[in-house]
């Protein structure tokens, strides 16, 4: 799962690059790349954690920031910042994937009781 959230960081490191930002759009790219590699920086958090409650909440932070990369995704999509659809649709495809295996994760490890 590390290496797959450190890619999808990497990718849309890539997408920034190849798009045209402006004034009004710059910041876009800037939040994109800091909520993408922050899913990713979390999740190294998480190995870590030191209790399976401090495990779910770094976890919820993965989830926390991989949906706000896709709401990012969405109005770079829509705003017509890149002219590369195919790419920004795999990072959205990507991004839908990823927030459904962390909120089934999370369902499932706040299902189960605690040892």
């Amino acid at each position: 799962m590390e290496k797959r959230l450190i890619g999808f960081s990497s990718s849309i490191i890539a997408f920034c690059k190849d798009c045209r930002f402006d004034d009004l759009t710059y910041h876009l790219a800037k939040q994109v790349v800091r909520s993408g590699s922050s899913a990713a920086l979390n999740y190294g958090e998480a190995q870590s954690a030191e209790s399976r409650a401090d495990f779910i909440h770094k976890l919820s932070l993965v989830l926390k920031e991989l949906r706000e990369t896709q709401v990012n995704l969405a109005i770079m999509s829509e705003s017509v910042t890149c002219n590369n659809p195919t790419r920004i649709n795999h990072l959205l495809k990507e991004s839908q994937e990823l927030i459904a295996i962390f909120q089934k994760s999370i369902n499932t490890l706040n299902k189960k009781p605690q040892k």
